[in-house]
């Protein structure tokens, strides 16, 4: 059972313990599927200890609160579970000793055994350590709050055991609202109305500017990137699938430039998700709406446009990150 998040920096591909920690994974999930992270920031990184995300609101309630119920629930300990690198855990709010909501955690060093026993352990990065290293490398005021704002773009559930609780709506990777935009915008502890229209411009003049240096030394394929509108993404796939049998299955739907399923970099084992990129957006947008949920190899698939930028590749075809 796993979550793919994508961040402003990077993408990270997490593995849950469902069995272990059931309820708070649901809560976890489901928050993921409502897109409840989408646009919200790592909030205080401490180099060399963690890194906190997951409070969009100031309130950080659970998915059993933002459906009316609860807001907070009882941390789930498991002995056998420790704290290393990459591990996701909950934080404690601050509603009494052990509870959860919305706020996670990921640690950033291993021989953080203290931490054990008092939060719940949800997951482990199991992709993205890269990705993970130059979280912990972000620059922070005295406070830990990073001096430019590390995103959380997008959560992708490849795999969902648990049946949606009532009441709940998953939305189409839904746009961030304008208060969350002015949010990201600014830096920590400026007050949004004292903002001047020049102050705006001048932060708009010097992200293009960011942009375009990235885009000359190569870490942008350009400045005026946005995420991709023929390249579809494929997950909740059987381990067996194979690249030419998704690309035989979806060529119907159009010609196809590139089909493959993401495999890990170590094993060759195969993460359950894949990329197709079609020849024409009209291909891309036929296969969206026709072939989510669509059984494949035993498996219900679930496909959803690409969100990464990160992926537009040449025809040469995609490049996955390395752990």
């Amino acid at each position: 059972m796993s979550v793919l998040v994508e961040t402003s920096v990077g993408d990270l591909v997490i593995d849950l313990y469902t069995k272990e920690a059931p309820r708070t994974c649901m809560n976890f999930l489901k928050l993921c599927k409502i897109k409840y992270y989408n646009y919200t920031a790592f909030h205080r990184i401490e180099r060399g200890f963690i890194a906190q995300a997951g409070d969009p609101s100031g309130g950080g309630q659970s998915i059993y609160g933002v459906l009316g119920g609860e807001p907070f629930f009882p941390a789930e300990i498991h002995p056998k579970l420790k704290h290393k690198r990459g591990t996701v855990s909950m934080a404690v709010t601050g509603e009494g000793p052990g509870v959860s909501g919305s706020q996670f955690f990921i640690t950033l060093a291993d021989d953080l055994d203290y931490l054990d026993g008092r939060y719940t352990i949800v997951g482990q990065v199991a992709e993205g350590l890269d990705v993970l290293e130059m979280i912990n490398s972000a620059l922070c005021d005295d406070k830990y709050r990073p001096l430019r704002d590390i995103l959380i773009r997008h959560t992708i559930i490849l795999d969902d055991p648990y049946p949606d609780p009532p009441g709940l709506e998953a939305p189409q990777s839904p746009l961030p609202s304008e208060e969350r935009l002015a949010e990201i915008a600014m830096e920590a502890g400026t007050d949004l109305e004292q903002v001047s229209e020049s102050e705006s411009a001048r932060r708009e003049r010097e992200a293009r500017a960011q942009a375009l240096t990235l885009e000359m030394i190569g870490d942008l394929p350009f400045a005026e990137v946005k995420p991709p509108e023929n390249i579809l993404f494929v997950c909740k796939l059987n381990p067996v699938t194979r690249d030419d049998d998704l690309e035989t299955i979806f060529t119907r739907f159009g010609k196809i430039l590139s089909c493959q399923v993401v495999r890990d970099s170590v094993s060759g084992d195969s993460l359950g998700y894949a990329f197709i990129e079609f020849d024409q957006k009209e291909a891309c947008e036929e296969a969206y709406f026709k072939m989510d949920n669509v059984l494949i190899d035993d498996r219900r698939i679930h496909v959803d446009f690409s969100q990464s930028v990160t992926l537009q590749e040449s025809s040469a075809g995609y490049q996955t990150r390395s752990p």
